[in-house]
């Protein structure tokens, strides 16, 4: 393991910058999914089918494509901006889709008398959907959700095989390819960094899960 403990800092370099593509794409992929949820469920049907065809496109649609398309597709089209930020974005896109059919699990689990009694005290669908849906959705949606959350952070090495900096993945190939050294001690140690933010995602969300079941 000295491939390991000889480049301990490039390591915790490559740790870190895999940790906040992790974070940035948890927050947008929730934020994002919300909103496609609520265009899932919404009784405008054009919205109806722009959450439908956002979720068939995008679930059956291989991470590697989306990456593609985000990192070299747009910048044909006039958007520039750096790897780091296009894998980032492409990670959301992709994840919200999942996302977005956990939460509406949830939603469709809240009884419908709820939603039409907020209705009749005078409320919006917008606001019964926000007010009184979507919090009990989300207390249901929570197993789902950090489920597809754990499988993100797995997919993030994905994201490094485009060049967005030293994350662990593309740490891998730096130490292989410049250093000559072997794969499986280099990869081991990426492995284990995985294993470190998976594990801790899995105990946080658990945390969530007991606090939300309390709370029920």
């Amino acid at each position: 393991m000295e491939a390991v403990t000889d480049n301990l800092d490039l390591y915790w370099s490559g740790f870190l910058r895999s940790l906040g593509i992790c974070l940035w794409a948890m927050v947008g992929s929730l934020a994002l999914g919300t909103v496609i949820a609520a265009c899932r469920v919404s009784p405008v049907p054009a919205l109806q089918g722009f959450g439908a065809a956002w979720v068939t496109l995008l679930r059956n649609c291989p991470l590697t494509v989306v990456l593609f398309f985000v990192a070299f597709g747009l910048p044909e089209l006039g958007i520039n901006a750096s790897y780091y930020v296009f894998g980032v974005g492409a990670l959301i896109l992709y994840t919200s889709a999942f996302v977005c059919e956990a939460l509406r699990a949830g939603i469709n689990s809240v009884s419908a008398g709820q939603a039409e009694a907020a209705r009749a005290i005078g409320l919006t669908f917008t606001q019964s959907l926000s007010t009184v849906v979507l919090p009990q959705a989300f207390r249901s949606s929570v197993p789902p959700v950090g489920s597809v959350i754990i499988a993100m952070f797995k997919n993030s090495a994905v994201v490094g095989a485009f060049g967005v900096g030293r994350d662990l993945y593309s740490l891998s190939e730096r130490l292989t390819s410049s250093q000559g050294l072997s794969f499986i001690p280099v990869l081991t140690g990426v492995a284990i960094g995985y294993l470190v933010i998976t594990l801790s995602a899995g105990a946080i969300l658990a945390l969530v899960e007991r606090k939300v079941a309390i709370a029920r």
